[in-house]
């Protein structure tokens, strides 16, 4: 774009960089970064033994700007995995430096929870992490409990592993097909969404929607499972496992997938752990944490299934578990289809549950019950709890602050998504830029989720 000036001569009008600065979240050239912040990613930023020294030759301090160059990388869905931003140092195709910039999808979440009542809580959570929005109204549920300090019938208990284990394998299949077409599979894209159409089918006969199902609520659940749920779930189980093995074969041994995963976006048990890394993630460097085994909630301390651990930490570890968690979450599930008690599907406090349908066109006191519970809400002691469960991607925490009153005083979530992107200037450094976009895929992240 050229201007002409009141004498005559024109005058070129050039981009600047500032235009389009994110800030503190912008990742500085390299003569405007100390280093000690270019040693970030090598550990200065980790939790690092006492008296341990860095050595100051894993450090890129002598590259000068004209030898490398800071590129962009998203946001755009398909190969960031939703509005995710990467701004990349380059040296040829080999990644120096990342800084992952978050913030386009910010919603508010936990603000706009604090402005709805414990009633209407679990619509609002269900959107952070649309690929598990089971696992989202489970946390919500388990927190708002905790404060009420209400207990649960057990069918209301198993009912919800059932569900949140059925969304964890259709989570794990999402990622399949979507890691498969980053790494140039199309077939198990196709694959990955067939198998999960039939869980998407399954929720929507029991809850009445896809996604986003607000059927786990305070106090239990929103219905009763369908009838002939257990014909459907186990029809679920086997076609499910049967194709696991055909996954199997079409990629574990193909040589492509692995030389594209095997020694790719390594990770040690060590760095995981100093970043707060959870999930498979996590145990793709070997340390078997699972909340479900570890600190266990609901009935899980009453099945029986195995904590699929790694041992490299790199791209095919957390491919080869994510594989094997479907198989034990179908493991789990056929327990649960067995032994599912008998009993109500939520409580039968009067102060936390509505009234049966039936009774609001017998009872005025029903009704009158039934209207101040979906407009008033429920109030809720004074205190504050934090409860963490085992989501697909990780540690998924509720920190519920209650002032006494029928919302929350405070909200907060501790969304594993976000935490594990800290992971990723680790994940890449030293990798090629090809190897990006399969190193982003095997994180696992949602925006939704990130960004509440």
């Amino acid at each position: 774009m050229t201007d002409t000036m009141p004498d005559g001569t024109r005058r070129v009008a050039r981009w600047s960089p500032t235009e389009t600065s994110e800030g503190a979240q912008e990742l500085e050239t390299r003569d405007e970064t100390t280093p000690e912040a270019l040693g970030r990613e090598v550990g200065a930023v980790l939790r690092m033994p006492e008296g341990h020294v860095l050595d100051a030759g894993q450090i890129d301090v002598e590259r000068r700007d004209d030898e490398t160059m800071i590129i962009n990388m998203g946001p755009q869905h398909p190969s960031t995995h939703g509005v995710l931003r990467l701004m990349l140092e380059l040296d040829g195709e080999v990644v120096l430096r990342t800084k992952p910039v978050v913030g386009y999808l910010h919603t508010g979440m936990e603000k706009t929870g604090e402005e709805l009542t414990y009633v209407q809580g679990a619509t609002n959570v269900t959107r952070m992490d649309y690929l598990s929005p089971l696992h989202n109204e489970l946390v919500f549920s388990l927190a708002t409990e905790a404060l009420l300090g209400v207990e649960l019938p057990a069918r209301a208990t198993w009912i919800r592993m059932l569900m949140t284990e059925l969304n964890r394998i259709s989570s794990h299949l999402m990622w399949m097909a979507t890691n498969g077409m980053d790494l140039g599979s199309t077939s198990m894209m196709i694959y990955g969404f067939r198998e999960r159409e039939m869980v998407l089918t399954f929720f929507e006969k029991t809850t009445g929607l896809r996604m986003n199902h607000n059927y786990i609520r305070p106090g239990g659940v929103a219905a009763d499972l369908p009838d002939g749920w257990e014909d459907d779930v186990n029809v679920i189980c086997d076609t499910v496992m049967e194709r696991t093995y055909e996954y199997d074969e079409l990629l574990t041994g193909q040589p492509i997938f692995r030389a594209r995963t095997e020694a790719v976006g390594n990770l040690t048990a060590e760095e995981a752990l100093a970043l707060s890394a959870t999930g498979p993630l996590l145990r793709s460097t070997g340390v078997p944490w699972d909340l479900r085994r570890a600190m266990p909630y609901l009935a899980y301390d009453e099945v029986e299934f195995d904590v699929i651990v790694g041992t490299y930490g790199d791209n095919f570890d957390r491919y080869s578990i994510r594989l094997n968690e479907i198989r034990e979450s179908i493991r789990i599930v056929r327990q649960l289809v067995e032994r599912m008690p008998p009993g109500d599907y939520r409580v039968q406090d009067r102060k936390v549950t509505p009234p049966p349908r039936g009774r609001i066109d017998e009872s005025m006191e029903a009704l009158i019950h039934h209207f101040k519970v979906f407009t008033e809400g429920f109030r809720v002691p004074e205190g504050e709890v934090y409860v963490a469960i085992e989501s697909p991607r990780g540690e998924l925490g509720c920190y519920m602050v209650s002032d006494g009153t029928s919302k929350p005083y405070r909200l907060h979530i501790r969304g594993p998504s976000f935490v594990n992107l800290q992971s990723l200037p680790l994940l890449l450094r030293g990798g090629v830029m090809a190897d990006a976009v399969a190193v982003i895929s095997s994180v696992d992240p949602v925006m939704g989720e990130v960004d509440r």
